[in-house]
């Protein structure tokens, strides 16, 4: 997956404040664009391979499996 073009980013910010209750505040805007972008990020890292299994994570922080 590659980045969004503009025009792309552009019509996904559209669709996401359509989608927002009509009491919807400057908060839950930022919010959701953080999360659409968080998301957007995890799925490039995944496509390009930068995963970790869970039982690696676990031990690179000492939890138990």
């Amino acid at each position: 997956m590659t980045q969004a073009r503009n025009p792309d980013i552009k019509d996904a910010a559209h669709r996401l404040i359509d989608e927002l209750p009509d009491d919807a505040t400057w908060d839950d805007v930022m919010y959701r664009i953080y999360v659409r972008q968080s998301v957007d990020a995890g799925l490039r890292d995944v496509e390009a391979g930068r995963v970790l299994e869970v039982s690696e994570v676990r031990r690179r922080f000492g939890l138990p499996e």
